[in-house]
């Protein structure tokens, strides 16, 4: 009789019901129906135009329209077979329902039907379904890797994770909205493929202009007058609590809302409701005039201006947003709370609209000021965030009471480390803002309502201040004492919050003079009470990054890439919440575990994002990675590639990130065999040696002695003894056994970095133990080393260092791989035979080369 389509809301049952009509041809005669909406009970509701038709005498009876309507269409079809499709089934009302069932009955024609669950449809369907007699196909939205597998596909390049996810989360799933959506944003500038890698410029922004109208148009024309205004407050509104939308519109249907999907409720104690679709409320509001918007809000309880004060973060941040929708102006009070309030969410855009309300007349002016600041720093714009507060008068600095002063300061110095031509004037910026502090005090000695406890928390202000600008330039020696008693309990009851950053800063100090342990141990103390202060500004987003920081530099790379993914999901909103750094940074851990396989994807995929978009001089550091895991993969020409681009891409930064970008851009010059690449990896592990850096110096030798002198692993040792922890200990036991050449020792190293999961330092340490071993005579740690070596095939194309000894110096796979090559088989054809990357083919054969001195594929036929 005929097929109904089900499946989740948005998944495109529509779609598919009107391209099977569109595919039957003229042969056969095909009619489109649909339902009046849910709720609705208008007899023949779906019928009402063919009931139009019908000549009086046909309307005395249900009996006689039944018949009417059967022969009409019979008369239309002409001979030629029917089929019915009826959009939106589960509301058919009962009159419609038995027209129907007769036309299929009587062989008049055949239904296709849509509906989201077959439970949903009449009684009479609903057995035809389980009869047999009526088929259910069942339709189901994409999940997020599938998401990412269809824009590959249909873009034909890659597609960066954040990219998909984005993309899955707003369309759910549904292939016919992704394709809609992606359509506009290529149509918009908005989608771009820079370089080999699909990436967003910007936040999607829907305005309903292509396609994506007409599924959102076909859809609200379905819903109820009373639906549909629910929808148009939340289009404009983004979030509401249940108890306010309940009182304005009822539990009833609120409740049938969600219970359809138009509406989600969120099941935490806030209880917030937003549109199931994100997009419908995109394009709705996009539809409203200015006027419609004014009227919604003035309906909603609690926007008027005398209850702002009562607002959640949420609610607030829903009214500035409608405000500005209806080209209003937020009273300043409330533009500076929401500002705030958008610069804790990671929403730097809608914190400048919102502090663009405060005029330099008003007194939260200052206040304004610094958070716009701190908008354009996330924007990655320092000189406009130090021009923002430079618009900040010298009499308005002067009237501000201590903290915000300090506050002020703060602010100013965390936008001149940017600046390469006021960086150096940091200290003195401090310096004199304490001797302020100073007048301030004796100013208030004598006063009898003064504020000392107010004059302390500037004071710790100021220091917060210094110990971010210290850690900024990797000044950390000299702040470690006063770091140490700042995180203490003692200002607990001052201001605990200072403690809480401050034990943040000491944590990355630690690790970074070479008390891996003792970092690693308050890394986790700090995480467990991390919760109490969840309200408190980027606090979670500082102590995520500086523990990647901790967890990679002490070789625990595959816990920092959790560290990101966990705080990844609390970053806040959209696109500048740090997709790109958090691609770099996974990417980052997989170069520094060796595996420049796995770094290649995230890596791209950033620097994507980074080139089209301002960032905060992270570029360099990604094409300096990039071009390191390039390297190990035995790729010469694209490394060499993006150690050019990582020299162009000068700029300040801070100091891990720059040292970073360092010690990777030599390491990738050490392995395509630059001479100078070793010296500069030496004299940068001795810089990090005499300011007390020693994990960096340690891990700048670990890459600079691949070919080491005694000289150098005495050294390498030396710092060993001062660190922590077990990749001090793998650096220690390499030096030892590269220094006395001890295959034992160098397989105890090999087990200490397979531990560790560094691919390539232990690659490194088998191949030194297979030559110690065979120039010892040792026939069981040779054949140990060579089995490791042979594991690691796969992981380590391009081997660190290649064993000098004669002996099987090819693997397994590598004699394959040799052997067909040496046939005049191409790196294509191996690949597929051999059921591996094109890519781990180059590899392959760089290594063959290197290790047989050969430099063509000619010469391989003899050798293998």
């Amino acid at each position: 009789m005929g097929v109904v389509i089900t499946g989740d809301r948005g998944v495109g049952k529509s779609l598919v019901g009107r391209s099977a009509l569109a595919g039957f041809g003229p042969d056969v005669y095909t009619l489109q129906l649909r339902t009046s909406g849910p709720g609705a009970a208008t007899p023949y509701g779906c019928l009402s135009f063919t009931l139009a038709r019908l000549p009086q005498s046909s309307l005395g009876s249900p009996t006689a329209i039944l018949h009417g309507i059967t022969s009409l269409i019979r008369n239309d079809a002409a001979g030629r077979k029917c089929v019915i499709l009826v959009d939106n089934a589960g509301s058919l009302d009962e009159q419609s329902t038995g027209v129907l069932l007769n036309l299929m009955q009587t062989g008049t024609a055949r239904l296709i039907a849509t509906a989201q669950r077959a439970t949903d449809l009449p009684p009479d369907f609903y057995w035809l379904i389980t009869s047999g007699q009526l088929a259910e196909v069942r339709l189901a939205g994409m999940t997020a890797i599938e998401t990412q597998e269809v824009l590959q596909a249909a873009l034909g390049h890659r597609v960066s994770t954040a990219l998909a996810t984005q993309m899955h989360e707003l369309v759910g799933g549904s292939p016919t909205l992704l394709q809609a959506v992606v359509s506009e944003q290529i149509e918009r500038g908005n989608l771009v493929l820079s370089g080999s890698v699909w990436t967003l410029v910007d936040e999607v922004v829907l305005d309903g202009k292509t396609a994506l109208e007409d599924i959102v148009r076909a859809r609200y024309a379905r819903e109820t007058p009373e639906a549909r205004e629910v929808i148009e407050v939340l289009s404009c509104a983004r979030c509401m609590s249940l108890s306010r939308l309940a009182r304005m519109y009822g539990p009833g249907l609120i409740a049938d809302m969600e219970e359809a999907g138009q509406i989600v409720v969120d099941r935490t104690d806030r209880h917030f409701v937003t549109l199931g679709d994100r997009y419908l409320g995109d394009i709705v509001r996009n539809w409203l005039s200015v006027e419609r918007r004014l009227e919604l809000r003035d309906k909603v309880p609690g926007h008027q201006e005398h209850e702002l004060g009562e607002l959640t973060v949420e609610d607030l941040l829903a009214y500035a947003a409608w405000t500005h929708d209806c080209h209003a102006e937020l009273a300043p009070a409330h533009a500076l709370a929401a500002a705030q309030a958008a610069v804790r969410l990671f929403d730097p855009k809608f914190a400048l609209k919102c502090a663009a309300s405060i005029a330099p007349g008003d007194t939260e002016w200052p206040e304004g000021q610094l958070q716009k600041a701190a908008a354009y720093l996330q924007l990655g714009l320092p000189l406009q965030a130090m021009s923002a507060l430079d618009d900040v008068t010298e009499a308005q600095t002067n009237a501000l009471a201590p903290e915000a002063f300090a506050e002020l300061i703060a602010a100013k110095a965390d936008c001149m480390a940017w600046l390469e031509d006021r960086s150096g004037k940091v200290p003195e910026l401090i310096r004199q803002a304490r001797l302020r502090l100073q007048e301030f005090r004796q100013a208030e000695a004598g006063a009898a309502d003064g504020d000392a406890d107010g004059l302390a928390r500037a004071g710790l202000c100021l220091d917060l201040c210094e110990f971010n600008y210290l850690s900024f330039i990797g000044d950390y020696r000299p702040m470690m004492d006063r770091l140490a008693a700042a995180a203490s309990a003692d200002t607990d009851a001052l201001d605990p919050v200072h403690r809480l950053r401050t034990s943040i800063i000491l944590m990355e100090a630690l690790c970074m003079t070479g008390r891996e342990l003792e970092a690693r141990q308050l890394m986790r103390d700090i995480g467990g009470r991390l919760g109490e202060w969840a309200n408190v500004p980027r606090i979670r987003e500082n102590f995520a990054w500086r523990s990647f920081n901790v967890l990679l530099l002490s070789g625990q790379w595959r816990q920092s890439i959790d560290m990101l993914k966990d705080a990844s999901g609390r970053a806040g909103h959209g696109l500048h919440s740090g997709s790109a750094a958090t691609d770099l940074a996974v990417g980052l851990a997989y170069v520094y575990a060796g595996r420049g396989y796995l770094a290649l994807d995230p890596l791209l995929a950033a620097i994507a994002q980074l080139e089209v978009r301002t960032s905060l001089h992270a570029l360099r550091q990604a094409y300096a990675a990039t071009a390191f895991a390039y390297a190990q993969m035995g790729n010469s020409v694209q490394a060499t590639v993006y150690l050019d681009r990582a020299r162009s891409a000068e700029g300040p930064a801070r100091f891990v990130v720059s040292s970073s970008a360092e010690f990777c851009m030599d390491m990738a010059s050490r392995w395509l065999g630059d001479p100078d690449a070793k010296d500069r990896l030496v004299h940068a592990a001795e810089r990090h040696f005499r300011n007390g850096l020693y994990t960096l110096a340690g891990i700048c030798m670990l890459g600079a002695t691949v070919n080491g002198t005694v000289k150098d692993f005495q050294f390498m040792e030396e710092i060993a003894g001062l660190r922590q922890g077990p990749l001090a200990e793998l650096s220690r036991v390499v030096a030892v056994g590269s220094r006395t050449k001890d295959a034992v020792t160098m397989l105890e190293a090999a087990e200490l970095a397979a531990a560790l999961e560094l691919d390539a330092v232990q690659a490194r340490c088998a191949a030194l133990a297979f030559d110690f071993a065979k120039a010892a005579g040792l026939a069981g740690s040779a054949t140990a080393a060579h089995s490791m070596l042979e594991s690691l095939s796969e992981s380590v194309p391009a081997l660190p260092i290649v064993p000098h000894n004669k002996g099987p110096l090819l693997t397994e796979r590598e004699r394959q791989i040799a052997a067909l090559a040496g046939n005049g088989v191409s790196n294509k054809d191996i690949a597929l035979d051999v059921g591996i990357s094109v890519r781990t083919v180059e590899g392959h054969l760089y290594q063959v080369f290197t290790k047989l001195g050969v430099s063509s594929r000619s010469d391989l036929l003899g050798l293998i």
